[in-house]
């Protein structure tokens, strides 16, 4: 099995879909999208799936 001697394929913005995607930036193609993406995690838009504390059954030590 040998090495393919052509470049990754490039993938589009993670935010916006454009191509293609600047390496200062990566995953994103400018500052202005990875700058959304960050402001939408911390406005709470995103979100993590995961068990509260709270929610859980066993008593706390």
């Amino acid at each position: 099995m040998s090495a393919d001697p052509r470049p990754p394929a490039s993938r589009a913005c993670a935010y916006c879909n454009r191509q293609p995607r600047v390496a200062a930036f990566d995953p994103f193609c400018s500052k202005g999208c990875a700058d959304r993406d960050l402001l939408h995690w911390l406005g709470e838009s995103y979100a993590l799936q995961g068990n509260s504390p709270l929610d859980s059954d066993e008593d706390p030590v």
